[in-house]
């Protein structure tokens, strides 16, 4: 159920108010048949979600296409022109460097960089972000990007709820309980749910829940019985503090 400035609306009242993709429509009858009640400000508002939805999964493709790898800390890399690789696989954002244009470059320069999988949801989620407040705004708010794991801007503003109903864009969890101790990295699997029963997870690539859960039992232990599973939760950006930063006047970043 959708409500906005504390009325419940229907889908026709919606669509008449809005500029809808058919992929942001399919999103709002999702929410609107959904036991669950989110609220909207105004309509303005959960139209900038859906957009913002929309552009994560849209990131979450680049990404797939891209040459960038799957690699454990140990073994991260990325571009030195843009960013600094630390000793525990992190990358730094270079002094001087636009944020903007480094996360740009991962999308473009792919091959130069190896990272793990919840890092590539967070550069997910910052392609995104970009893409949904421009690119001004983005390096006003993001001016020490530091990716490493779930580390992440304080304005990114991540939310993660238990919760049985999710929909496209939403950062979702694979856990492989029985996981090979030889193989750590695959204890589970950060993904974008991408609509459509199809998800995405940086070094395993876009797949149906079975073929996920394939991928992780594959890395079970010799004699296991438990298979990997879906997590019932669900990790968002707050879309709404998010939104109230395109009314924010943001000076040019130097």
């Amino acid at each position: 159920m959708i409500r906005i400035n504390n009325r419940y609306v229907t889908f026709p009242q919606l669509e008449s108010q809005m500029t809808l993709s058919e992929f942001q429509r399919d999103i709002l009858r999702q929410m609107i048949n959904s036991q669950a009640v989110y609220s909207y400000s105004s309509a303005k508002e959960l139209d900038f979600e859906l957009q913002m939805r929309e552009n994560i999964t849209e990131a979450a493709k680049l990404l797939n296409n891209s040459d960038a790898s799957f690699a454990t800390f140990r073994y991260s890399r990325a571009n030195p022109r843009y960013w600094f690789t630390e000793r525990n696989g992190a990358l730094r954002l270079l002094p001087g460097v636009r944020p903007s244009d480094a996360i740009n470059d991962i999308f473009v320069n792919g091959s130069e960089y190896g990272f793990e999988c919840a890092t590539g949801m967070v550069i997910v989620l910052y392609k995104a972000v970009m893409q949904s407040l421009g690119v001004e705004r983005f390096n006003h708010l993001f001016q020490n990007l530091y990716l490493w794991a779930w580390q992440y801007d304080k304005d990114l503003h991540l939310i993660t709820t238990r919760r049985y109903d999710y929909f496209p864009g939403d950062i979702l969890y694979f856990d492989n309980p029985d996981v090979d101790p030889s193989t750590p990295q695959w204890q589970g699997e950060n993904v974008v749910y991408m609509g459509n029963g199809l998800y995405f997870g940086h070094g395993v690539g876009i797949k149906p829940k079975e073929g996920m859960i394939a991928e992780l039992n594959s890395f079970r232990y010799p004699g296991s019985t438990r298979s990997a599973f879906l997590l019932d939760q669900a990790t968002r950006p707050d879309y709404k503090r998010l939104y109230e930063y395109t009314t924010m006047y943001t000076p040019q970043y130097m």
